[in-house]
């Protein structure tokens, strides 16, 4: 079994396809077919059912393709780190995060970075939901991951601190004609802007609001954290959002909470940590505070 041959695999699966799979990878189809055959021998088990209109994986092939990608991911950032082991001079960093940490504690990070060592490229993965990331990264996605700490992790994984949830207000709501924190209790009867039921922080409002002793009725759902934030200020209702993510042109609308709801924050990658991944986990040192507030309500 060879890496090309798990790139093979890989790359027809993606493309769904032995003919667009080929020129994707610059080689003749024959010579694709060839190696695949020689990989489905040497496991002795069919992976692709070649049909009619396309193909479908066989139950032996749904269960290779997950350490098959990882393979072939893993052995493109060891390329990556081999170049950039000698003073991190060139390359790319590929970072795991969810939309929210994008726009809120990562780009300062990124900046720091960028400040040290110029000539590394920062690519993004942004997910909705944690679940979907973690299973990204354990598949061999990104150098590391930042997001809430996983509940079961094998590889590396160092804590961020806690982040604070706030509620954003409309303009003009008597809650902010004092800087006093909000009992979320007392907006229980509003109408509610909410994140779409597939995103990670739905269920986070949605713990801190039956913890409070309501239900949320929503006026709006949305999945873009900015889009969240400008509907909460131009009046259809609440909001809940981490404090790092508000811009700062809303951060007048916003409040804390009488009981905080934070979540903490780490960064984790699959096995060890790569020379690049060191390098971006440095700068993220004060990303988060170091402390859980007390009584707080923590969101898993």
């Amino acid at each position: 079994m060879t890496l090309r041959q798990l790139l093979y695999f890989v790359t027809v699966v993606d493309e769904g396809n032995f003919t667009r799979a080929a020129q994707s990878l610059h080689v003749a189809q024959p010579s694709l077919s060839k190696q695949l055959a020689a990989l489905e021998a040497e496991l002795g088990a069919p992976l692709i059912e070649r049909l009619h209109r396309g193909l479908r994986l066989t139950p032996a092939g749904r269960a290779f393709l997950p350490e098959a990608r990882a393979a072939t991911l893993s052995a493109e950032r060891a390329r990556r780190a081999a170049r950039m082991a000698q003073g991190l001079e060139a390359g790319e960093v590929e970072v795991a995060t969810l939309r929210s940490i994008a726009i809120g504690l990562l780009p300062r990070s990124i900046t720091v970075l960028r400040e040290a060592h110029p000539g590394i490229l920062v690519r993004l993965h942004e997910y909705l939901h944690r679940a979907a990331m973690e299973d990204e990264v354990r598949s061999g996605v990104s150098d590391i991951a930042v997001g809430p700490r996983p509940a079961r992790w094998g590889g590396p994984v160092a804590s961020l601190g806690w982040e604070e949830f706030v509620v954003v207000l409309p303009e003009g709501d008597p809650a902010l004609a004092s800087d006093a924190p909000v009992d979320l209790a007392e907006l229980a009867h509003r109408r509610w802007v909410l994140p779409v039921p597939s995103a990670g922080m739905a269920p986070i409002v949605a713990g801190a609001c039956h913890d409070a002793g309501f239900v949320p009725q929503p006026a709006v759902h949305s999945s873009q954290v900015e889009a969240l934030t400008r509907l909460a200020a131009a009046g259809l209702g609440p909001t809940m959002l981490p404090v790092n993510a508000i811009a700062p042109d809303m951060q007048r609308l916003t409040r804390r909470l009488r009981r905080p709801v934070v979540r903490e924050l780490a960064a984790y990658t699959r096995s060890e940590w790569s020379p690049v991944a060191q390098a971006f986990l440095d700068t993220l040192g004060d990303a988060a505070p170091a402390k859980r507030p007390r009584n707080a309500y923590v969101a898993r």
